[in-house]
């Protein structure tokens, strides 16, 4: 279990960089993004030291042998568990619902580190029924344990987090070995539910849930607040951002608070105000190469049970990455989901951080090197 000089030798350190100047530049536009603000002025250095303490995790999370998790995976994910129970009884409300669970002065959302035990937990389970992957018991033993995580968050409720854990659920048992026949069952089943619960005027979402898809469908042009003005402003902020941005700290949109909740869902409309296309490309590119590592380590790690931790990490930050830029884009409903390393949030960052910890774990431990 312990990690060796040659296995140190062996860390990502390109994969690393990329996600130190991720979560650097991220302090550095949630500073721009609540200048003014004197109830938010707090936020950069909150942000920094959650940061610190997600790189201290990281390199723990490294050092361990992935493998430790198989014993450890069931108390964490029972842990997480009744932390999840505890928000739907006791947590503190904000925006509609309840996910934050405060801890002394701090405010965390379990729900952050249900991401990265249902990636360990599935991980665990599908290495161990790779040849048996395609018995529908499996995939219905899967989902049970998925869905004892899952339908704590959906009570809370937290839609977009839960969709988060499903999409991962789904893409980590599609790479198992999930034949194309039974995937396409499974999506045509999905698509008549998604019509049917439609059609009943979604009765199981919170009143906020449907106004965010009403508006979406059915935009109110006149809006001066809620979630269509903070779309169109998000909208205005990046088209006036151009080739180049208006430059840091410079932005009219977020300087003069016309853009809301600027810090944390909508950070990828400062970016692209304040830097323009150029600076959202870098960041985006950035983005990419960190998910293209992670799936390079997992085409190489030396066993399944790695594969699945890098690629469902993987997996993670591409589709909340192109959920949170989709929103700001009024490509998709606006959901509350982060841009991975950017947006302001502690226990986003520090989830995160710890999860490439795991996968730098894998990396560590394998032979081959990733292109």
């Amino acid at each position: 279990m312990i990690t060796t000089r040659q296995q140190w030798q062996n860390f990502d350190f390109p994969l690393f960089a990329a996600v130190l100047f991720l979560s650097i530049f991220g302090v550095a536009l949630i500073s721009s993004a609540i200048a003014g603000n004197p109830t938010l002025a707090n936020h950069p250095q909150r942000q920094t030291v959650f940061l610190i303490i997600g790189l201290a995790a990281l390199f723990i999370f490294a050092g361990l042998d992935y493998k430790i998790w198989l014993v450890l995976t069931r108390p964490f994910y029972i842990v997480v568990a009744a932390f999840l129970i505890l928000v739907f009884v006791t947590g503190a409300a904000r925006f509609g619902a309840a996910r934050w669970l405060t801890i002394g002065t701090e405010a965390i959302q379990p729900a952050e580190l249900a991401k990265i035990v249902i990636i360990m937990a599935l991980a665990q389970f599908f290495a161990g029924k790779i040849t048996n992957i395609d018995e529908w018991k499996t995939v219905g033993q899967s989902l049970l344990l998925t869905g004892g995580i899952v339908i704590w968050i959906i009570l809370q409720p937290n839609l977009s987090t839960s969709i988060v854990i499903m999409v991962i659920w789904f893409a980590m048992l599609w790479i198992s070995g999930w034949k194309t026949k039974n995937i396409l069952i499974f999506a045509g089943v999905m698509i008549v539910l998604l019509g049917l619960f439609a059609a009943l005027d979604f009765p199981f979402l919170a009143d906020y849930q449907k106004a965010r898809i009403t508006n979406f469908i059915n935009p109110d042009e006149n809006a001066r607040y809620g979630d269509t003005y903070n779309v169109d402003q998000a909208l205005i902020s990046i088209g006036s951002g151009s080739w180049f941005g208006q430059g840091y700290g410079q932005g009219s949109q977020v300087q003069l608070r016309f853009l809301k909740i600027r810090h944390n869902d909508f950070i990828f409309s400062v970016l692209a105000h304040e830097f323009g296309f150029v600076g959202t490309v870098v960041v985006l590119l950035l983005l990419m190469f960190v998910i293209y590592r992670c799936f390079s380590i997992a085409a190489r790690a030396p066993d399944a049970y790695g594969a699945l931790i890098a690629y469902g990490f993987g997996v993670l930050m591409a589709f909340q990455t192109l959920v949170n830029v989709g929103v700001n884009l009024r490509l998709l409903p606006v959901t509350g989901l982060t841009l991975p390393f950017i947006s302001y949030g502690g226990s986003s960052l520090v989830t995160l951080l710890m999860g490439i910890g795991l996968v730098e774990s894998v990396r560590m431990r394998s032979e081959q090197r990733p292109n």
